[in-house]
């Protein structure tokens, strides 16, 4: 018999897919768009995130205190289900409700509580990550951009680079070192950031399909007060690591339903295609439903974060390559699908390249040796 527990679940989710068709048809849902907010839906998605603030749609498991509901997140990822289903973007961006929000609810003084996760809810706080920089990309314990103590500031001077809606966003969670004498991995720590400060400089990055959707943010004296910092001083990896594991399994059984969207399609792109044509379609095929299983049996498992990540990043770049194939001169033409073969290699990098993804998953998950350093 279905307990009171599945009963209310079946009720929320019903509620939830009602709320959503009501907004679609109202024109105030936004459509999706993935983690990184397009900037040309700016406006819209903002929009559509106070909507749902008001609403009573944002922050499912979050402290009511603090804007959220107070309920769990099974109701979080059954709103996420649910907006991949109809279509509709399930919050801003990743970098605010997600990575940002969950570091300061799990490490946060009171203070930057309440300063904070109202505002990131309602939409009024965009946020950007600043971890990557041109000579620390995946190995961020190199990062070279330094936080010099000075009184009750910090005075931040380096480089970022890759940082999706830097030139919109109000504030960024930023890596940088604190401690230059502790082993690499020790001296950095953590900062919620004020884009608006002076000294921080916002340069957006042109990208293969003319939209520039990531920046390099420089930082030239820039006098960080010291409330700013998020956790102990130097103790910025931990929080870091934390945030990175909620990037990497953010997507949960929303990704599930988003690669079965994906399977069915590539069934309908493969039925005029000729012998070698729907091989390769169907090659696809089995990956991606060996793919969803995984994430159905094992998608709570961290571990999994990893694995699920790398192959979805390499069949997502080997689906788009397989439809231009099978479009032959047509993929020449502008077009939305050009547009995805033109964004399509750049998901290997975004979220940790597949290279990391390979060596997390030999050291962490298999228990292979370390590669060795250079």
């Amino acid at each position: 018999m279905e307990t009171a527990t599945e009963a209310g679940m079946r009720e929320f989710r019903a509620e939830t897919a009602l709320f959503l068709r009501e907004a679609t048809d109202a024109g105030a849902a936004c459509g999706a768009y993935g983690a990184i907010l397009v900037p040309a839906l700016h406006e819209p998605a903002r929009r559509w995130q106070r909507y749902c603030y008001d609403h009573g749609w944002t922050g499912l498991h979050w402290p009511a205190e603090h804007g959220g509901r107070g309920l769990t997140r099974a109701h979080t990822g059954v709103w996420m289900e649910e907006c991949e289903r109809a279509g509709v973007a399930p919050y801003l961006n990743l970098q605010g409700i997600v990575l940002a929000g969950e570091a300061i609810m799990r490490t946060g003084t009171e203070r930057q509580r309440e300063k904070f996760l109202r505002p990131t809810l309602t939409g009024e706080m965009l946020w950007c990550q600043l971890f990557s920089e041109p000579g620390a990309g995946s190995d961020l314990g190199g990062l070279g951009s330094a936080a010099v103590p000075d009184g009750n500031r910090f005075v931040l001077n380096g480089q970022k680079v890759w940082s999706s809606n830097a030139q919109f966003a109000e504030y960024g969670i930023l890596m940088a070192r604190t401690e230059p004498d502790a082993p690499k991995h020790r001296g950095i720590s953590f900062f919620l950031l004020d884009m608006k400060l002076p000294g921080v400089e916002v340069r957006p990055i042109q990208q293969m399909t003319g939209d520039r959707e990531f920046c390099e943010v420089f930082f030239d004296d820039v006098c960080v007060p010291a409330e700013a910092l998020l956790g102990e001083r130097g103790g910025g990896w931990g929080v870091a690591m934390a945030v990175l594991e909620d990037e990497r399994s953010g997507a949960g059984s929303s990704g599930v339903i988003s690669l079965r969207k994906r399977l069915a399609q590539m069934v309908d792109a493969a039925g005029n295609a000729g012998p070698l044509g729907r091989q390769s379609v169907a090659d696809l095929l089995a990956r991606g439903r060996a793919l969803a299983a995984l994430m159905e049996l094992h998608g709570a498992d961290p571990r999994m974060a990893p694995v699920s990540k790398l192959a979805n990043s390499e069949l997502g770049y080997d689906e788009v390559a397989v439809g231009t194939s099978l479009r032959g001169a047509d993929a020449m033409l502008a077009g939305t699908e050009t547009e995805a073969f033109l964004y399509a290699p750049g998901m290997r990098i975004a979220g940790g390249t597949s290279e990391i993804q390979r060596n997390i998953i030999g050291e962490r998950v298999l228990g292979l040796p370390r590669e060795p350093s250079a």
